[in-house]
């Protein structure tokens, strides 16, 4: 059975010391048309929740001037990450980790939504492949 394809408030990244955090201490790297910032968040219970994800969704006001833009693709980068934002979750909850992941659109174009859905899937998987890489060398 499938989970629930659902964005909760509860899922995106509100915090305002949590983003500062995040942006200052995190990790980051570039896929087309995104640049993706994470950072593993400490398991207590003002981030904890049933969600082991939180995200932020930005589109810059320099290339794209007008909200109703910018908007439409942080729409379209929301749907793209509920439909399969599932994949994350399982890795984070058998790794027991927790994530702060901000999703940056940095394309000068607006890109159609199968390839954005198709760009978040490949991010979200080399988002596993990050987190794999860092915590093999911490131990």
């Amino acid at each position: 059975m499938k989970p629930r394809q659902t964005f909760k408030k509860s899922e995106r990244l509100c915090n305002k010391t949590l983003i500062e955090k995040l942006f200052n201490q995190g990790f980051s790297f570039y896929g087309y048309p995104f640049k993706l910032v994470y950072l593993a968040v400490e398991n207590n219970k003002s981030n904890s929740g049933e969600y082991p994800a939180k995200v932020l969704f930005t589109v810059s006001k320099r290339q794209f001037k007008k909200a109703v833009q910018r908007n439409k693709l942080k729409r379209l980068m929301r749907e793209g990450y509920r439909k399969n934002k599932h994949q994350l979750y399982d890795f984070l909850s058998t790794s027991q980790l927790q994530m702060a992941i901000a999703f940056i659109y940095t394309s000068k174009e607006t890109l159609p939504y199968a390839d954005i859905e198709k760009k978040i899937k490949a991010a979200l998987l080399r988002l596993q492949q990050e987190i794999i890489k860092t915590n093999t060398h911490k131990i």
